[in-house]
């Protein structure tokens, strides 16, 4: 049972960075084809075959309530209630996949049931055009990178189905703040969001989507921050005093808790 888990978990973890660099030709489709041709079967957020869609409903408020799916399925089962009700039929080391499970197949949803809008809002060229690309792959970068700065077998749920195959417990982490996080709380969401707007052909349905997501990541912070709060107490409190959520700008100064001494008066 144990090998299963463990091959389980693989298999929903390799599924996930196929889903998640899908995102990335889905949202960077329209100038990926400045470079290299792609296939008609191939959607992106201004081209493709639709299947699966909310029907008797205009494109911009279906396309919206895909992303609503996938804010909802999010949110929901990374709440500590929905884990502790999903832990009664499955084993503790598959939590995370089975969620990271969900998200794959509300995603593989949004991207066939999504009804491309391709009114333009703007079209750069030239070096803008370049900067946005650039910015686009260095946003992706940071979602990766910020992955493996925290511990991203365990964000995966590969950690938790191994230390069961082992049969180790898992260790509860102490608080950390390594790298980036040193100077933002949340590089993977700056990551991500920078991806959602890096582009130099933005159409009103990669306007939809841009802004439904970015709406949904500051949502998710705050949630994520009301988590870590309740299990890092004043860690985490300490941290947020210190350190801008998303952009590195504006640090603050640790105050010393120490008094100073009083000065003799004269």
């Amino acid at each position: 049972m144990k090998t299963l888990q463990l091959a389980i978990s693989a298999a929903i973890y390799l599924l996930f960075w196929c889903v998640f660099t899908y995102l990335l030709v889905f949202l960077g489709g329209p100038f990926f084809s400045y470079y290299f041709p792609l296939p008609e079967i191939i959607k992106t957020v201004g081209s493709g075959p639709v299947f699966g869609n909310i029907p008797l409903l205009p494109a911009v408020i279906a396309n919206a309530l895909l992303i609503v799916a996938f804010g909802v399925q999010h949110s929901v089962m990374a709440r500590s209630g929905f884990k502790k009700l999903i832990l009664k039929w499955i084993p503790s080391s598959l939590e995370r996949s089975i969620f990271m499970l969900a998200t794959c197949l509300v995603l593989i949803w949004f991207y066939l049931a999504w009804q491309p809008i391709d009114i333009m809002v703007w079209q750069a060229t030239g070096t803008t055009s370049t900067l946005l690309q650039l910015s686009f792959f260095a946003g992706a970068s940071l979602v990766l990178w910020s992955t493996f700065m925290i511990s991203h077998t365990q964000l995966f749920g590969i950690a938790q189905a191994w230390y069961a195959y082992k049969e180790k417990p898992m260790v509860e982490e102490d608080f950390k703040t390594p790298s980036l996080y040193k100077i933002s709380r949340h590089p993977m969401y700056l990551g991500m969001l920078i991806v959602f707007w890096s582009t130099p052909e933005m159409t009103v349905g990669h306007l939809v989507a841009a802004s439904l997501f970015s709406i949904y990541v500051f949502i998710g912070i705050g949630y994520e921050e009301r988590d870590l709060l309740a299990r890092f107490g004043k860690a985490y409190a300490d941290y947020m005093e210190r350190v801008p959520q998303l952009l590195p700008i504006g640090l603050k100064r640790v105050q010393s808790t120490k008094q100073q001494p009083a000065k003799a008066r004269t």
